[in-house]
């Protein structure tokens, strides 16, 4: 069954195989994680994810969806009347057109960040997006998807984004940030699963190692709950 476009749609169109995007909803929220956290924010979530995290609180979005053209989704965009545009999914880096779009919402003047799994190749993203690029734990269940030679290639304006399920996954990242250097390379933000690992444990843990992480709390989960479109 397809999800509507949460915002006044009827005007979006289809496009050609080139130039379309399949998207799960279109809205406007409070940026809830990352750096750019409260800010007003546009969301374009794409469908479908070849990942299957244990976690994944936007599975709505695997499947469904309607075709429409990077021009018409960038229209609907601007109606929002804000400058912060986030494309997230699923796992948007798996539709051929979004690296094309991410440069169209860039040349259009928007401030663009892109949530992605980490599993697919992120060089292509113009260098204009703020990548915030996940690491898979081992209690992900998708550990195996890591693409790891993303990591060379961060900037210091992306993030990258660990979500911690237990005590092991917190011992597991420590080692991460310690092989690869993440710190020095860019952002990095620890955050609590949801309803997996308590947030007061995460903070403390940070706190009692001295971790140069930032803590990531999902605010719009705070906020709405888990409710599509907030």
């Amino acid at each position: 069954m397809d999800v509507p476009v949460s915002s006044p749609a009827g005007s979006l169109e289809t496009g050609d195989k080139e130039s379309r995007l399949k998207i799960t909803e279109i809205f406007l929220s409070l940026q809830g994680e990352s750096s750019r956290v409260g800010w007003p924010t546009v969301f374009v979530r794409l469908t479908g994810c070849p990942l299957r995290c244990q976690y994944c609180d936007s599975e709505y979005a695997f499947y469904g969806g309607n075709w429409h053209s990077t021009v018409s989704v960038l229209a609907e965009v601007r109606k929002f009347g804000v400058k912060h545009v986030c494309v997230t999914g699923g796992e948007p880096l798996a539709q051929k057109a979004c690296i094309g779009f991410l440069s169209e919402l860039c040349d259009a003047g928007f401030s663009v960040s892109l949530e992605t799994s980490g599993a697919l190749d992120i060089s292509g993203v113009d260098p204009r997006v703020v990548r915030v690029v996940d690491i898979k734990t081992p209690d992900s269940g998708e550990e195996q998807r890591n693409r790891w030679d993303n990591l060379a290639g961060l900037r210091p304006r992306d993030e990258i984004k660990f979500v911690l399920c237990s005590r092991a996954d917190y011992d597991w990242a420590k080692q991460v940030l310690t092989r690869y250097g993440l710190v020095e390379r860019c952002e990095v933000l620890f955050s609590p699963s949801h309803q997996q690992l308590p947030a007061r444990d995460l903070a403390d843990w940070i706190v009692a190692d001295r971790v140069p992480v930032r803590l990531q709390m999902q605010m719009h989960k705070l906020l709405w709950g888990n409710v599509p479109g907030r």
